[in-house]
């Protein structure tokens, strides 16, 4: 296996911070567009749209995880034709997937408008929308193991020129649709659903070395029962993980409306400061993921660590920069989302959390990308399932006596808890090299 340097760390990474600075982007023109329609429900019928679809596809993300670390460690095992083949196998997960919520779509779209109705002229809307961008759910699933299976082998780049590709389409389409063709709330659709299969079309372009060889279609590997069964096992760990992780922050959203609906604004502001950190820190757990899942592969516990703790320190050293940012420069960026004299002023008030947070869940968000490597799935589930217990427990205590601060100060519990049960874990993942 090639030496772990800071260099190879950084260009995993870099890439990866670069194509996740474009998605707000998108959102920002989806929405833009349909703004200069002069209706408040075009915009709103979008956002509920992509929020239900983003919703939906949010289950199958364990697919882009599971995939990155399998292919990772084949990668580095030199066992080409075994990485060929995991994609295969994850692309048919993906198009069964997409055919099914395609197939499923009418009572899927029913249970979201019963859990969250909105006016007749947005819901009927969102449901054109919606409509149209559900042909995408095989491209967009699919993508997850196109995603996972370059970002295993190093190819963060193309992610990023995948990224770009897509995102860039979409907005060129979405201002030619709806602003050229006056097609509304349907052209901001059909822009999603060609820009996702064209996506899909380049991205298996960039894997096209997965299919030379004809590893791909090599049935009898592809069809293997012991690796489909191993392939199965991980992606379910993890999205029982993805699910409980979830619900911890479902949680927090719902109870911050019990303290009002000031708080709750101020809480929803600060919540984006989290994404940007999840936006700015995912590149050294994706460089964790595949470095990791390589030295697994070759069999090398020395390189796991070597890999761990290199990508780490870049990551620890982002987490203490986005934490120095947000305590300088917090007010003035809570100032920019929100123009409520009371929201801002609440939003201050909790601010040094959201300064912590950063520095607080590094080492959980860089145990994920090492577990993801090492295949550690049932580690990660386990882990999660602890610190979801603490974290229910500190829920019931900390907001009950301090308000929304004791609320802030119990997801810091949660993410401190899967810091240290993973970390108890981590041996675990240099045995798996042994």
């Amino acid at each position: 296996m090639a030496e772990i340097t800071h260099a190879r760390v950084l260009k995993i990474a870099l890439p990866i911070v670069l194509s996740n600075a474009t998605v707000p982007l998108l959102g920002a023109v989806d929405t833009g567009v349909v703004g200069q329609m002069g209706q408040a429900a075009p915009i709103g019928a979008v956002g509920v749209g992509a929020v239900v679809l983003a919703s939906f596809y949010w289950i199958f993300g364990f697919l882009r995880m599971g995939t990155s670390g399998l292919v990772a460690q084949a990668h580095g095992a030199r066992d080409a034709g075994e990485t060929g083949a995991l994609l295969m196998r994850a692309l048919m997960i993906g198009a069964a997937a997409g055919v099914a919520v395609i197939l499923l779509q009418f009572p899927l779209f029913w249970l979201a408008f019963r859990l969250a109705p909105a006016s007749a002229e947005v819901e009927g809307l969102a449901r054109t929308y919606l409509s149209i961008r559900i042909w995408g759910a095989p491209a967009t699933i699919a993508l997850y193991a196109v995603t996972g299976w370059l970002i295993a082998v190093e190819r963060t780049r193309s992610v990023l020129v995948l990224q770009l590709w897509m995102n860039g389409l979409n907005i060129l389409l979405d201002l030619w649709f709806v602003l050229g063709l006056g097609w509304g709330v349907g052209g901001v659709a059909v822009a999603s659903l060609i820009a996702e299969w064209s996506g899909l079309f380049l991205g298996l372009w960039l894997c096209r070395a997965a299919f030379a060889g004809g590893q791909w279609h090599d049935l009898a590997r592809v069809f293997d029962r012991a690796r489909i069964a191993r392939m199965m096992r991980v992606n379910s760990d993890i999205m029982v993980r993805s699910i409980i992780l979830q619900f911890s922050f479902t949680t927090f959203i719902f109870l911050a409306a019990g303290f009002g609906d000031v708080t709750l604004a101020a809480n929803q502001v600060l919540l984006q400061f989290l994404e940007i950190t999840a936006y700015a820190l995912d590149g050294f757990a994706f460089a964790a993921e595949s470095l990791v899942g390589q030295a697994v592969g070759a069999r090398s516990a020395l390189a796991v660590r070597r890999s761990s703790v290199v990508a780490s320190q870049w990551g620890v050293a982002g987490a203490v920069l986005l934490g120095l940012t947000f305590w300088l420069a917090g007010p003035a960026i809570i100032d920019l989302m929100a123009a409520d004299p009371a929201v801002r002023e609440a939003a201050r008030g909790y601010l040094p959390w959201v300064a912590l947070a950063p520095v607080i869940g590094i080492a959980s968000w860089m145990f994920d990308g090492i577990f993801i490597g090492a295949t550690l799935s049932r580690e990660m589930r386990n882990a999660m399932l602890l610190s979801c217990i603490v974290y229910v427990g500190a829920l019931l205590t900390l907001p009950g006596a301090y308000g929304n601060h004791g609320l802030w100060a119990a997801l810091m519990v949660l993410n401190t808890m899967r810091g240290l049960t993973m970390g108890f874990f981590y041996p675990r993942a240099e045995r798996a090299a042994g």
